[in-house]
């Protein structure tokens, strides 16, 4: 401070003009002190295999940080890996976790048509066994990151993604919550006789997809096995509300929302806060 204050003599600045630039200075000082680091969030894609399928996934983590964090499993949309599911793991970073969007469908297989959409969630979606094999390869790879904390796990999903995690946690899946967001609402099978993952469902009242009459089938089949579940259904709120480009793709099913989107992740990152809780 003190070769700093004689540097401002020697430049003859007004004395108004020091102590302006002194209480700046003294300011700044007190503010490094006590904010925290900001988040520097860093992502790269990461390639790997199920069976014979090339599969390219999406890594996202805070560089900022140290010691081991809870792991979020991301799933896309039917549309493929698109940049949604990216700018969501990419988000759960800036939140403190190590986040990886998995890749259901092969490299290189993103769309914005829906018909291509169909073919690859038939596809995958035919064959439930290997299905779930699919999702629990991308959920090896997070937890083998050095900095996951390979007992705190969740996942979560958005349409067909959604879809996914549900099947997850009745496929008995080693995380300990799963997140549906305008997902199908799927009922477990009569040989599900229990989950352990906290559930959290965010769904739109008008998604024509999943219409009302599918509501109360789901809430009750999670009553019957047991579950520990909540389900927040948005009024006016349709189909893949969590997706800026909904409207892109030229079906009315599709809206983006931003009420339901905000205050279903809201509702998600408090969930993380309890189920992670030390």
């Amino acid at each position: 401070m003190l070769a700093y204050k004689q540097n401002l003599d020697s430049t003859r600045e007004p004395p108004t003009m020091r102590a302006s630039l002194v209480s700046s200075l003294a300011f700044a000082v007190l503010l490094l002190g006590a904010t925290p680091l900001l988040a520097a969030v860093k992502s790269k894609a990461v390639t790997y295999k199920h069976g014979d399928t090339e599969l390219t996934g999406w890594l996202a983590w805070d560089d900022a940080a140290s010691g081991k964090v809870p792991g979020v499993l991301v799933i896309h949309e039917w549309w493929g890996l698109n940049e949604h599911a990216k700018e969501r793991a990419e988000k759960l970073a800036g939140e403190g976790y190590i986040a990886f969007a998995a890749d259901m469908y092969g490299t290189g297989r993103v769309t914005t048509k829906p018909d291509q959409a169909r073919t690859w969630y038939g596809e995958v979606t035919s064959n439930p066994a290997s299905w779930m094999e699919r999702a629990q390869v991308a959920l090896d790879i997070l937890k083998a990151h050095e900095r996951v904390d390979a007992d705190k796990l969740a996942a979560m999903g958005f349409c067909f993604g959604g879809t996914t995690v549900m099947q997850m946690a009745y496929a008995g899946s080693e995380v300990d919550a799963v997140v549906s967001y305008h997902g199908s609402l799927p009922l477990p099978g009569a040989d599900v006789t229990g989950i352990s993952q906290r559930v959290l469902v965010a769904h739109g009242r008008d998604d024509p997809f999943v219409p009302p009459e599918r509501v109360a089938p789901f809430q009750e089949a999670l009553d019957r096995i047991g579950a520990d579940w909540e389900m927040t259904v948005y009024s006016g709120t349709r189909h893949s509300f969590t997706n800026k480009d909904a409207g892109q793709y030229g079906m009315d099913a599709l809206a983006y929302n931003p009420k339901a989107d905000k205050g279903s992740w809201r509702a998600t990152m408090r969930l993380f806060d309890e189920v992670f809780a030390d």
